[in-house]
């Protein structure tokens, strides 16, 4: 507490005044947290004194509040391009990240001394997560350079190599880097009450069918508690995605049915909690994709279930389970709104590459396992038939004409993307998982 005092009056937060009329002052609290390392030992106490920002309204009190947060599969291909390129990825925390704010102004200022004269090639990128930080690039020594600068100007703790970010436990060796949530996996079920439960081989029955009927749970938030731990640990569990996804339509009113299929899932993490993803250090440094859709599978809606998984050369940056916000009227349809979706997301990470000043070779690899879907991409003649899509027509069709994209068709027992729009069985299942670079660490 008192380095949290010494900090606040450092970087002159506030001065002493007294209370001007017809002005309200809001009351402060401290907020105490204890940080643990990966393996559960102690690692520090933490205290923050925060203004009780809920007594404000928008608009009145304040008008905007904004952290810099990175977005998932930016950290995955952020930690994949690291890995790949065998760069040194060294961690730090912003002591007192809330008080740097931003200026409305416009201001102008001379670049520091030697930046014109930069080094070609000494390429650094910061990953910033609110007050959490990576940092990679060519030359360790201009990350630890970075980071001396940092802590003039915020004070930072420095974590040295980066082993625990943001609740994933990062291994790596000479043969790439490997992302876990083990200990993330054990609180959520030692919370749970399930340490001690049975294991399950699949994360859902492919039989199961979830609906909205039958009795409501006595403790509906605890389900609700669950599922949004599950949501988080979807970083680095593809394998989950689709069960959780299911699972989180149901947040309003859960019934017994979607608590025993909760369960259930719990029971199968049980059994799978050292799994993670790896990132081979001996990669191509190219995307590829596959899309996929289960046409009209929600039994309440007939909306159909868009899934995807982008892989930068052979590790798994990016995947997403999600239901169609409109109903399809053919599997074609379906089809193609989910390649819509797909190529909305490679051209982001395209976006991402370039500013990471990676050359991607064109067009990309997209997989579909409907035929009409991808000769709807290749044939403007089709177009006709379309027009109630048209939107994701356009969308797909002009990044085919710009060579952005290549379509190509494949068979049902090569497409990964299944994982994410249905359950599959035993032997798909697992040689998916394998194929995706999803593995365990160590025995669990």
């Amino acid at each position: 507490m008192n380095k949290e005092l010494t900090a606040l009056e450092h970087n002159g937060t506030w001065e002493l005044t007294s209370l001007p009329p017809h002005k309200k002052a809001i009351e402060s609290r401290w907020i105490y947290k204890v940080k643990y390392n990966s393996n559960g030992t102690f690692k520090w106490y933490k205290a923050r004194l925060v203004a009780k920002g809920y007594n404000q309204l928008p608009r009145l009190d304040y008008t905007a509040n904004f952290s810099p947060v990175a977005k998932t599969g930016t950290i995955r291909l952020f930690l994949a391009l690291a890995s790949a390129k065998e760069w040194a990825i060294h961690q730090l925390d912003i002591n007192n990240a809330n008080l740097h704010g931003f200026i409305d102004e416009e201001l102008y200022m001379k670049p520091p001394e030697g930046y014109d004269k930069a080094q070609p090639g000494q390429f650094l990128a910061l990953l910033v997560y609110v007050d959490d930080v990576l940092v990679t690039g060519v030359d360790e020594n201009n990350i630890i350079d970075v980071k001396r600068y940092l802590h003039t100007s915020f004070t930072i703790k420095d974590m040295g190599h980066a082993h625990y970010f943001l609740g994933v436990e990062i291994a790596r060796s000479s043969d790439g880097l490997f992302l876990s949530q083990r200990k993330y996996i054990l609180d959520i079920l030692h919370d749970a009450g399930m340490l001690n439960a049975k294991i399950k081989e699949f994360p859902m029955s492919k039989s199961l069918k979830l609906d909205d009927t039958g009795p409501l749970i006595a403790d509906p938030e605890k389900y609700r508690r669950i599922v949004g731990r599950l949501l988080y640990l979807n970083l680095t569990r593809p394998d989950i995605s689709f069960s959780v996804q299911h699972l989180s339509q149901f947040l309003h009113q859960p019934r017994q049915q979607h608590w025993d299929a909760l369960m259930a899932l719990l029971r199968y993490l049980k059994g799978t909690p050292a799994k993670g993803l790896f990132f081979p250090s001996k990669t191509e440094l190219q995307l590829r994709a596959y899309c996929d859709a289960d046409w009209a599978t929600c039994s309440m809606t007939r909306k159909s279930v868009t899934g995807y998984c982008i892989f930068f050369g052979s590790s798994l940056i990016s995947w997403k389970t999600k239901k169609q916000a409109t109903v399809s009227k053919s599997s074609a349809e379906a089809e193609y709104r989910s390649m819509a979706t797909t190529v909305c997301e490679l051209q982001w990470l395209s976006y991402l590459l370039r500013d990471l000043q990676i050359s991607l070779h064109l067009p990309i690899p997209l997989m579909c396992d409907n035929k009409a879907a991808v000769h709807i991409s290749e044939n403007p003649v089709f177009h006709e038939r379309t027009k109630h899509i048209d939107i994701d027509c356009h969308i797909v069709r002009q990044q085919v004409l710009n060579k952005f994209i290549s379509t190509s068709h494949i068979g049902a027992k090569t497409q990964l993307a299944d994982l994410f729009t249905k359950c599959l069985n035993s032997s798909l299942f697992h040689q998916f998982l394998s194929k995706m670079g999803l593995v365990s660490l160590s025995p669990s």
